[in-house]
């Protein structure tokens, strides 16, 4: 090992054996501290041991001048100090000093117990975030957790400004704390290997930085689910350490201690805002420095649409068909209505599932009961049809009684029509026939049909013919199911 050597004088005044504090006036701050504590015992005559309390890569060479006071009073001696250039320190030697600093050390004490409050700070990178659960109401995210604190019991006070260490040393020497106060289950990277690291600068200073990912207790209101907007906190904090002891800080002031990846994305939502805080909260009658950090997700509207609100509005517009239907075709319009009605109702309970049981309808649910309303009453409007139908339309004459099965009509004796009625389950229909004498020529059997079927269309109702309550449902619905939607989305929107 190479030294390069520098003296400089010192005058020591020793009020007791045990040690005193030696200045160094114009050293460089980079070969050697501005004071090192020596510990030197004194006899009357001369310097007969002296040794260095904190390890250090520097020479310690004495010579005493003058004469001891009586009972070690008063004490003075010069001493020449070499030093030693830090810039040849191998691996080696940091390893020694690194072995030194932990002899005396108690990791079961804070850095400065007794004294001021240790400051923690804090800064954080999201990396990812998400899945986010509304089932379970909380929320991952995949961060690097960075925290800052002082120890000067590991002061290397060399050149190197910082030396990465393994984790290892974690083991043996104090840490913080650190917890999620609203953290569900949080784990720590361990693929390939664990990510984390520590750093210890020259002056005691230590950086830890981890790999988490996070799983946070988010309590939602559902309400305007899915037009909703969630706010989505994580709380940081000492689990034991009260405000005496342990403070926490952002290391970068609030606005910018939190930073956000450059390529995150999330699925379901938008990131739309963040922001960091400091209060303090009470846990089993202490006071705990607490820093927070608010989310804000705006969730995306796009996938309920297609899979829910179009969905809806088509089985809405399907069951509106039945009003174009003859009132008379009472299986046809009756399972049309079935299909649509059953048909909302697995659609409800199916998007139902990824909810929470919440005691509240939320705008889903709202919107889902709407369009499942309108269906039911198209079957409700058909009975209200059928009713009317039943009375002079084919089914029963005008006074209400049955009419006869076959009857024969002849009003000329050449030319005979036969009126005739056929049931068939639950339809009656109606035909005529003509009935001629032979001679009769075909064009005179022709002439009295044409005369015969225009009477008919005079005499006889129409029984197809529309009903008044189908003609206002084809505009009512249509009109009525428009502007519920309009006040649907704008009270829900804002």
């Amino acid at each position: 090992m190479v030294y390069m050597r520098q003296q400089y004088p010192v005058q020591l005044g020793v009020s007791e054996p045990q040690g005193d504090r030696v200045t160094v006036p114009g050293a460089d701050a980079s070969t050697l501290r501005s004071d090192v504590m020596i510990e030197a015992h004194v006899s009357r005559s001369s310097v007969t041991y002296l040794r260095r309390r904190r390890r250090r890569h520097v020479k310690l060479s004495a010579l005493m001048v003058g004469q001891c006071a009586q009972g070690y009073k008063s004490v003075e001696c010069v001493f020449m100090i070499e030093t030693v250039d830090n810039a040849s320190i191998g691996t080696d030697n940091i390893s020694a000093v690194l072995d030194d600093l932990l002899v005396n050390y108690d990791k079961k004490l804070r850095p400065g117990f007794g004294g001021d409050p240790l400051e923690v700070q804090i800064d954080i990178l999201l990396r990812s975030m998400g899945p986010i659960s509304e089932r379970d109401m909380v929320y991952t995210m995949d961060i690097y957790f960075r925290q800052r604190w002082m120890d000067e019991r590991l002061a290397t006070n060399m050149s190197i400004e910082n030396i990465s260490v393994s984790i290892k040393l974690l083991e043996k020497i104090w840490y913080p704390d650190t917890v999620f106060f609203n953290g569900r289950k949080s784990s720590l990277h361990l693929v390939p290997t664990p990510n984390r690291f520590i750093r210890i600068g020259n002056n005691g200073s230590m950086y830890l930085s981890q790999r988490l990912t996070v799983r946070a207790i988010c309590q939602m209101k559902l309400q305007n689910y899915p037009l909703d907007f969630q706010v989505c906190p994580l709380h940081i904090g000492s689990f034991a350490y009260s405000t005496k002891d342990v403070v926490y800080n952002w290391r970068y002031g609030a606005a910018s201690s939190v930073e956000l990846a450059a390529d995150m994305t999330l699925s379901q939502f938008d990131l739309t805002n963040h922001s960091a805080s400091y209060s303090t909260t009470f846990r089993k009658g202490m006071e705990l420095s607490m820093l927070s950090v608010h989310f804000g997700l705006k969730r995306h509207s796009g996938y309920f649409l297609i899979h829910v609100v179009v969905p809806c509005i088509l089985l809405v517009i399907l069951s509106w068909v039945s009003f174009w239907i003859n009132r008379e075709a009472t299986a046809d319009r009756i399972a049309l209505g079935t299909t649509t009605v059953l048909t909302m109702t697995f659609l409800a309970l199916e998007n139902r599932n990824d909810l929470p049981r919440v005691s509240y309808a939320t705008a889903l649910d709202v919107y889902v009961a709407m369009c499942f309303l309108f269906v039911l009453s198209t079957i409700v409007q058909f009975a209200v049809v059928h009713h009317f139908t039943k009375r002079g339309h084919g089914d029963l004459d005008h006074s209400g009684q049955k009419q006869e099965p076959t009857k024969v009509l002849q009003r000329k004796p050449a030319i005979g029509r036969v009126r005739f009625r056929r049931q068939n389950g639950t339809s009656t229909t109606s035909s005529r026939i003509f009935v001629s004498r032979a001679g009769d020529s075909r064009f005179g059997v022709w002439l009295s049909s044409l005369r015969f079927r225009r009477h008919a269309r005079k005499s006889i109702p129409e029984p197809n013919s529309v009903s008044q309550v189908d003609k206002i449902s084809r505009l009512l619905f249509p009109v009525v199911f428009i502007i519920l939607n309009l006040a649907y989305w704008v009270i829900f929107l804002q």
